[in-house]
């Protein structure tokens, strides 16, 4: 089943459940899906059905943080929640193995010896890794291992 078809059933499940904070936020999803679809004149598969939750997760962390600062810890646990909902949808991401593993190939395979090579090693992972890692903290990891 794929992922806009799961979203579909769970809808479904929610509305008849009657929980409505599940289904405003599997609501938001489906629209920025259907949005995107539209934009870009395609039908989304499953990867980029993953960026644009990836997408909305990144929005809800950083409304989070924005709520906490203003001291709103109220709009800061409906954020949470909407990406408690949001991140089911999420590939299972990797262990800190694998990542260390995956990252060590990227610097062999594309040569990398110094942290003028970061956009090649980046550029080599990015599609490897797409929705199952923090590209920041990957980042970080490869820049310490480049100095």
């Amino acid at each position: 089943m794929s992922l806009k078809q799961q979203l579909s059933e769970d809808m479904k499940g929610a509305l008849r459940a009657k929980e409505s904070a599940r289904l405003s936020a599997l609501r938001l999803l489906l629209a920025a899906v259907r949005q995107k679809e539209i934009d870009e004149r395609i039908e989304l598969d499953d990867a980029g059905f993953v960026g644009v939750v990836e997408k909305l997760i990144k929005q809800r962390k950083d409304a989070v943080a924005q709520y906490l600062a203003a001291h709103r810890q109220d709009l800061a646990d409906k954020e949470q929640d909407e990406i408690g909902v949001l991140g089911a949808y999420m590939p299972q991401p990797f262990t800190e193995e694998e990542l260390a593993a995956l990252i060590g190939s990227a610097l062999a395979e594309t040569g990398a010896a110094s942290a003028k090579d970061m956009g090649k090693v980046m550029a080599w992972l990015k599609p490897r890794l797409a929705g199952r890692a923090d590209m920041g903290a990957v980042s970080a990891r490869i820049k310490s291992a480049l100095a």
